[in-house]
């Protein structure tokens, strides 16, 4: 399966109460994302929620594209942030050559772990030589069990550090900077989660 119907239906039917119980401010790694691009570098966001990141992405500048698989968090992100955000679900993505940079906070850690690698190609296709990417993961650990469903029914792939490193560097990235550190879902499980920012390679 290239999406999960369950997650979205998820994120559809809480998008109200998702948005609105948010953490305030940007992501803690946008920043330091942000400050490797050229001014008015032309963004792309999978996952872009309530639009919280996506705003302040504008707000510094930059051009965006915001994108989310449910037309229920498109409509929050314009209603809360004005942000003309548009639904396309992570297998949509067909553009080419297209982007600086792709933001996917929390996001394709809900794709199946199968999924992955063609979502990385295709991100890979949508940046301009040189582009960037960010993407951040909850990790597998040993007191809990792989890739399945969290205790509010979303799909969550929880890979390895080693695992997701391999994937990438297969999709034509190489990774600039990477991350672990704990983290608490929103389903109130605490694991440790992996951060990574990369470069799209020539193949």
């Amino acid at each position: 399966m290239m999406t999960d119907e369950a997650t979205l239906a998820w994120y559809e039917r809480e998008a109200p109460r998702y948005t609105a119980s948010g953490t305030q401010g940007q992501s803690r790694h946008l920043d330091g994302f942000l400050d490797r691009l050229a001014p008015g570098a032309h963004i792309l966001e999978l996952g872009c929620g309530g639009g919280r990141d996506a705003a302040y992405i504008r707000d510094r500048g930059f051009s965006i594209d915001a994108t989310d698989g449910t037309a229920a968090m498109v409509r929050k992100a314009k209603e809360r942030h004005d942000i003309a955000a548009r639904q396309m679900r992570f297998d949509e993505l067909n553009a080419v050559s297209e982007y600086d940079a792709v933001w996917a906070h929390a996001s394709l850690l809900h794709l199946p772990r199968a999924a992955l690698p063609p979502v990385l190609s295709a991100i890979h296709r949508a940046l301009r030589p040189g582009g960037l990417h960010f993407a951040n993961y909850k990790l597998s650990d040993h007191a809990h069990p792989d890739e399945g469903r969290d205790l509010l029914g979303r799909w969550t792939n929880l890979p390895s550090p080693e695992w997701l490193k391999e994937v990438y560097r297969e999709a034509g990235f190489t990774p600039l900077a990477s991350e672990r550190y704990p983290g608490k879902g929103r389903d109130g499980t605490q694991r440790d989660w992996f951060a990574l920012t990369l470069r799209k390679e020539d193949r």
